[in-house]
């Protein structure tokens, strides 16, 4: 049996708990207990004399609950076997902390499921050593930052996750604004944890969540910063997400080559050349008239009316839209029609009358070049 004559602390400084590896002593041992730090004497599993700060020597004065229950001495060197606890009463600052799973949050503003990561640190000091020893340390050698948080872990992230959840649905905060509630939820989340730890004789000195953050992957993430950047251009260009739809129908609408290719390409190449620059200036206000409205070429078959821009059959009198006299073309080639004699349009047939004006073979009915003095097809002559 090994009696030792110091006692200290041999630790790292990371360690609350530190058990001494000895446990046989006699009252002319020396302890040597360091500043912010404190030693306690344990017996069948009871907590003795605590020790703070000094240099003492065992002797029974000193010792008065080991006297009482080994029954040694007043005088003399006396060996006795106990167990001694070193206890780190620092602050420690640097414990961080994570969730291991997402939190499910839905969006205040965007209405969206998004799930979020927290992370960020606290800080922790024994604030009753005798409480930590019974309740949480037993008979383990050493308790440190590690054995904290796995201690721990199921109470700081049941805390963790129903506070931040809290906040998202009962304040109605955006996953957009969060960072900026980030000190509000970390006092918030103390506020519940501290009481949680006193039960141990510990003190949390703070907690800070540092990030609330959505995984890199997610969809719904993705499809939110993708809109949200568009949002931004869009305001930096001057348009909003209705003129935006507006371009992309008619720019498919002119490379379509389907049933509405012809209009649409005709608008789109003639009418929105030259009314883009003020669509946009009037914020797409009028953008699908302006198109409606788009110049058109005018058939062979139809007249337009000078008014109201309708088109109307090339051999009426006034416009079937506005009732405007409609203007035959100069260079249109004027005919008297032999029947009804009516001044109509060089055709086929009169526009008056219907009589017919083309000239065919008497022989064979074969179409007559007009001019011609003989038939092209038998040769015929022609009065």
């Amino acid at each position: 049996m090994k009696i030792f004559d110091v006692i200290k602390y041999e630790g790292g400084n990371d360690v609350f708990v530190w058990k001494f590896p000895g446990e046989d002593f006699n009252t002319l041992s020396q302890l040597v207990v360091h500043e912010s730090q404190e030693a306690i004497f344990f017996k069948d599993g009871k907590a003795l004399d605590i020790f703070n700060a000094g240099k003492y020597t065992l002797h029974s004065q000193n010792i008065p609950l080991i006297r009482r229950l080994v029954n040694l001495p007043f005088n003399g060197e006396s060996p006795f076997h106990c167990e001694v606890y070193f206890i780190n009463k620092v602050v420690s600052m640097d414990i961080s902390w994570e969730t291991s799973s997402p939190i499910p949050i839905q969006d205040a503003l965007y209405k969206i499921i998004i799930p979020v990561w927290a992370s960020g640190q606290f800080a922790i000091r024994v604030s009753d050593s005798k409480k930590l020893l019974v309740k949480l340390v037993g008979t383990i050698g050493q308790f440190d930052q590690q054995t904290v948080k796995r201690y721990f872990k199921g109470i700081l992230l049941t805390n963790i996750k129903d506070y931040i959840a809290t906040q998202f649905v009962q304040k109605q905060v955006s996953f957009l604004e969060i960072h900026s509630h980030l000190k509000e939820i970390s006092n918030g989340i103390q506020n519940q944890l501290a009481r949680e730890f006193l039960g141990y004789g510990i003190e949390l000195v703070n907690f800070n969540v540092h990030e609330i953050t959505p995984p890199d992957d997610d969809p719904s993430y993705a499809q939110l910063k993708n809109a949200l950047a568009k949002k931004a251009e869009m305001s930096v260009m001057g348009y909003d997400y209705q003129q935006e739809r507006t371009f992309d129908i008619l720019d498919r609408a002119a490379a379509n080559e389907g049933i509405a290719s012809d209009i649409m390409g005709a608008g789109l190449g003639f009418g929105m050349g030259a009314n883009l620059g003020g669509m946009i200036n009037n914020a797409m206000g009028n953008a699908m008239p302006n198109v409606q409205m788009a110049k058109q070429p005018v058939r062979d078959d139809m007249v337009k009316c000078p008014n109201c821009g309708r088109e109307n059959p090339k051999d009426a009198k006034f416009c079937l839209e506005c009732g405007q006299k409609v203007e035959k073309p100069q260079n249109e080639n004027m005919v008297v029609c032999p029947a009804c004699g009516a001044t109509v349009p060089e055709a086929k047939f009169c526009l008056e009358c219907g009589h017919k004006f083309l000239a065919v073979c008497p022989a064979c009915g074969a179409q007559l070049v007009p001019g011609a003095k003989f038939c092209l097809e038998c040769g015929q002559k022609i009065e």
